[in-house]
C-alpha cells in the first residue's frame, strides 16, 4: 500500500480522478507499463448466481476503464472457484454448485459483461475465460508440489478473510482454506496465457492479489501488478447494492430496468457525486456542474445518475421508458405500462388485507413493514394514502385491470389480478 503520487498513464489517471484507487502494489512500475503499451489486466468473478449484483459494478467499470484508457480487460469466471467458495466477508460455507448449475451462471453472467466491454480478437478487445479450464486439470499431488512450497500458513492465517473469520468462532473448512491459493495460481496461469501482468478487485481481495503478485514475481520473475478499489458503501453506512427489497440485480430478467432506474435515482444525496463518477461515462466537468446543484435541483443530478447508469446497462430505450414511466407515476400520478407489473390470482387479492397483497408483490419484506407503512401514511392505493394495512382490496380497486400500489414516493408496482 501507498500514497497515490502523480500519474502518467492515461488509465491511473482516471482511476484516480474518479476514486477507484485504494491500495496498489509497485505503483511506479505499473504506472511506467500503462505509459510504454498495453497492460492486460484482469478481474474475477464467482458464478454463484444467475445473475452478479450492482455491488460488483465497480469492478466491471473497472475493466471498461482498463479498455476505454486503451489496455486489454480479461473476465475470468471463476467456474473452477465457484466450486470451492471465497471465504471472504463470510461467516459459512457456500452451498455446493453442479457443474451444470455453474455452467448456466456463466452464460447468463456473460451477457451483462457485453454491455460495458467491446469483446474480440484485437490488442484491447475484451476476453472471457474460466478459470475451471486449469484449475480442474490439476492432480492435488502435482498442485501441492508445484505451489504448495510458496505459501505459508503463517501468513494466510494473518489475511483478514481468514482471521475476522476465525476471530468470530465461524468454522472454514479445508476447502475454502484453499482458495487463495487458487486465486493465486489464477494469476501465474494467466500470465502464462495470456500475458496478463494486473489484478485488480476490492479491497477485500488485497490478500489474495498479493499473493498472486508474489507467485507471479517469485515463481517466473516476471512483472506483476495489483491494483483495489475501496471498499463501497453509501452515505449512510449500507452495504451497495443491498436493499430492504434485496439484491440489485444487473441480469434484466433477475430486476427490471425500470426497478434498476429507480435504484440511481433513490440514492442518498450525499452519495450522486461520487456515483456519477465511479459508475457513469459522464465528464467530470459535467459531474462537477450536477454535483454542484442544491434543494430540489439535486433531484436533476439523480435523474441524470439513473439514467446514464441504465442507459450504460440496458440501452437508451430502456432507460427511457424506465425515467417516463417513474415521471408518470410519481410526478402525474398517471399509470404506466412500462411500470413493473405483477399477476396474482385473482381470489388471493380480491378480498385479501392490502398489507398481504403489497408483500406478495414485493412492495414491502413483510405484512408488519407494510401495516408500519400504512399507520405512517406511506403506503397508497390508487394514489390514495391506506391508513389501515387491513384493509380488504375491493373489485372496485381494479381499474383498468391492475391495482396501482406505492410504498412512499420511492416505490410502485401494478398488481394485475388474473
Amino acid at each position: 500500500m501507498t500514497d497515490q503520487p502523480a500519474f502518467a498513464s492515461d488509465f491511473l489517471k482516471t482511476l484516480q480522478a474518479r476514486g477507484y484507487i485504494h491500495q496498489m502494489t509497485h505503483p511506479a512500475e505499473l504506472d511506467a507499463a500503462a505509459v510504454a503499451g498495453v497492460v492486460t489486466g484482469y478481474i474475477g468473478f464467482d458464478a454463484t448466481a444467475p445473475s452478479l449484483h450492482v455491488g460488483s459494478l465497480i469492478q466491471i467499470m473497472m475493466l471498461r476503464r482498463l479498455q476505454q484508457a486503451g489496455h486489454r480487460p480479461i473476465v475470468v469466471m471463476g467456474g473452477g472457484t465457484t466450486k470451492v467458495g471465497d471465504p471472504t466477508g463470510k461467516d459459512a460455507s457456500r452451498p455446493q454448485l453442479t457443474d451444470a448449475d455453474i455452467a448456466s451462471n456463466i452464460a447468463s453472467i456473460r451477457t451483462v459483461f457485453e454491455t460495458f466491454l467491446t469483446f474480440g480478437d484485437g490488442p484491447t478487445d475484451a476476453v472471457m475465460i474460466d478459470n475451471d479450464d486449469w484449475l480442474s486439470t490439476y492432480g492435488y499431488v502435482q498442485f501441492l508440489r508445484d505451489y504448495g512450497t510458496h505459501f505459508t500458513v503463517n501468513r494466510m492465517l494473518s489475511f483478514d478473510s481468514v482471521k475476522l473469520r476465525l476471530e468470530r468462532e465461524q468454522p472454514m473448512t479445508f476447502l475454502e482454506f484453499n482458495y487463495m491459493l487458487m486465486q493465486s495460481v489464477d494469476f501465474l496461469e494467466l500470465n502464462r496465457r495470456l500475458n496478463v501482468t494486473l489484478q485488480m478487485g476490492g479491497s477485500d481481495q488485497w490478500g489474495n492479489i498479493t499473493s498472486g503478485v508474489d507467485l507471479v514475481r517469485r515463481v517466473d520473475q516476471k512483472a506483476a501488478f495489483g491494483l483495489t478499489t475501496p471498499l463501497l458503501t453509501t452515505a449512510s453506512g449500507g452495504k451497495m447494492g443491498k436493499t430492504a427489497q434485496g439484491a440489485i440485480w444487473l441480469n434484466a430478467d433477475q430486476l427490471s430496468p425500470y426497478d434498476y432506474w429507480q435504484f440511481w435515482r433513490n440514492v442518498d444525496d450525499a452519495d450522486v457525486g461520487r456515483f456519477l463518477r465511479l459508475f457513469t461515462d459522464l465528464s467530470l466537468d459535467e459531474i462537477a456542474a450536477l454535483e454542484a446543484l442544491e434543494g430540489a435541483a439535486i433531484n436533476d443530478a439523480k435523474k441524470a445518475l439513473a439514467d446514464a447508469a441504465t442507459t450504460m446497462l440496458h440501452g437508451a430505450e430502456e432507460a427511457t421508458k424506465a425515467r417516463a414511466a417513474a415521471e408518470k407515476a410519481f410526478e402525474q400520478g398517471q399509470v404506466s405500462s412500462d411500470l413493473p407489473t405483477v399477476e396474482l390470482p385473482r381470489g388471493e387479492v380480491i378480498g385479501a388485507m392490502i398489507a398481504a397483497v403489497a408483500t406478495r408483490a414485493g412492495l414491502t419484506a413483510s405484512n408488519g413493514e407494510a401495516r408500519r407503512l400504512a399507520q405512517g401514511g406511506g403506503l397508497k392505493l390508487n394514489d390514495t394514502a391506506v391508513t389501515d394495512g387491513a384493509q380488504n382490496l375491493v373489485e372496485e380497486d381494479v381499474r383498468n385491470g391492475v391495482i396501482k400500489l406505492a410504498a412512499g414516493k420511492k416505490k410502485i408496482v401494478l398488481v394485475r389480478p388474473v
